[in-house]
């Protein structure tokens, strides 16, 4: 991994009573050695792997602007943090979830983009069997299970100011709250819509295929290939892209699919991130309500699945052998 660890200041806060969060602040970085620079290596790995959503700092944004003096000299990375965590924890204990925690902030480069990653990690317990096969407790950072956490692409900021994505987030496990939460303590709104941006690609994909006349099955194999593509972008954690995607697609028609989106006023980025859930899409049909969750493959639909708008019904020809043994010894059983 191509990671560059510049600097990594942590602080703590500690919640004391029902209200009240103190902080303890470090005077200075932690020295550079293996392991701050295997645990920011994690840290990326897992945040880098986790669904974000995007952002860009506001206009009257107090961090962005102390990381601007920051870049330029007026003030040392160590006391941006120390303020920085103070406002951290003034905007955390509004809320009643406000925990303790470590908080980290570290300056690295990877693959010549430069980030600040800001997190607050929960510290565990844990049992570990020493050399004598004595037992002892020990305190880790949960670093997989860090849901407070935000990322500012430096490079992004920088050269492209107007952007609105050099900024990252997570949504977090308890709702929408720790994504407020962080909003209100960078200062920033939300960005571009990586949803959005999927769904127009799913819809873009369908009315290219409509506008070709494509038959179901050559529909179908044109969704397989979008996803193929797209799916490999995610895994190899790269983004779409328009241009290198319809290279991949052979035309319809007269224009190739980039041309297509172009011309149609689909406002696709020309790069964005891939949404697994999305572009599940392109091969599913899957929802699940009122005590019913279905899937199956969009190929079966019109062979072996069939929906009825005015009933409201599918009709499912070919159970699957484990269902039809379960459905079998409910009956047998005399149950409903």
């Amino acid at each position: 991994m191509s990671l560059d660890l510049d600097q990594i200041v942590l602080h703590q806060m500690i919640k004391r009573g029902e209200q009240t969060l103190d902080v303890v602040l470090r005077d200075s970085p932690l020295n550079n050695n293996q392991a701050t620079e295997d645990m920011v290596a994690e840290l990326h790995r897992v945040y880098s792997a986790k669904s974000k959503a995007y952002g860009l700092f506001n206009a009257d944004s107090p961090l962005a602007e102390a990381l601007k003096n920051c870049r330029k000299g007026e003030q040392s990375f160590v006391d941006f943090t120390r303020d920085s965590t103070g406002r951290l924890r003034d905007e955390l204990a509004k809320y009643p979830f406000a925990e303790g925690g470590i908080v980290v902030f570290c300056q690295y480069r990877f693959l010549a983009v430069e980030y600040l990653l800001i997190a607050v990690l929960s510290s565990c317990n844990s049992t570990l069997v020493n050399d004598q096969l004595d037992i002892t407790t020990t305190h880790y950072l949960d670093i997989d299970r860090a849901d407070i956490v935000a990322r500012i692409d430096l490079t992004e900021w920088e050269t492209n100011p107007e952007s609105s994505r050099y900024l990252t987030f997570l949504r977090g496990r308890v709702g929408r709250k720790v994504s407020d939460f962080f909003m209100d303590f960078l200062a920033a709104s939300e960005g571009l819509d990586t949803k959005a941006q999927n769904r127009g690609l799913l819809q873009a994909v369908d009315d290219y295929c409509a506008e070709g006349q494509l038959d179901k099955k050559e529909r179908q194999s044109y969704r397989q290939q979008v996803y193929t593509y797209c799916n490999g972008q995610l895994q190899s954690g790269e983004e779409i892209a328009i241009e290198d995607l319809a290279r991949e697609l052979p035309p319809v028609g007269e224009k190739n699919f980039q041309q297509f989106t172009n011309d149609n006023g689909y406002e696709l980025e020309d790069h964005f991130p891939a949404d697994r859930g999305t572009l599940r899409q392109l091969t599913k049909f899957s929802g699940s309500g009122g005590g019913i969750t279905l899937s199956f493959d969009a190929l079966l639909f019109g062979e072996r699945v069939f929906w009825d708008p005015s009933t409201d019904s599918l009709t499912i020809k070919g159970l699957p052998p484990n269902l039809r043994d379960q459905l079998q010894r409910r009956l047998s059983g005399g149950g409903n």
